[in-house]
């Protein structure tokens, strides 16, 4: 008799954590506040440009080096900052709308 009523406690002590993470995370996902909102906003934006690096095809031409990815992102900057910045940049535009265009993996 004590076995199955310390089973049955047991049993709606799990349930009850259980419903409490639910809510939780509910409470979470709903959270209105500034600075909320923009963690996730920058969040999202960091996984966007990460898909950008991975739809590159850059993390498969370097095996994953994040050195190097780094490095090639820096080096366009410095392009970009340069005379011929302009010139650049409208020819990568023309490329990364092409690849989007395709919508496959640029290789």
């Amino acid at each position: 008799m004590l076995a199955h009523m310390l089973a049955t406690t047991a049993l709606a002590l799990r349930r009850t954590r259980a419903a409490r993470y639910r809510l939780q995370a509910r409470i979470a996902r709903d959270d209105k506040r500034a600075w909320v909102m923009k963690r996730r906003e920058r969040t999202r934006q960091l996984i966007e440009l990460g898909g950008l690096v991975a739809k590159a095809g850059l993390v498969e031409l370097t095996d994953d080096d994040r050195a190097v990815i780094l490095g090639l992102l820096v080096e366009g900057a410095a392009i970009l900052r340069s005379e011929g910045g302009a010139e650049a940049m409208t020819l990568w535009r023309r490329r990364g709308r092409r690849a989007f265009e395709q919508g496959s993996e640029v290789a």
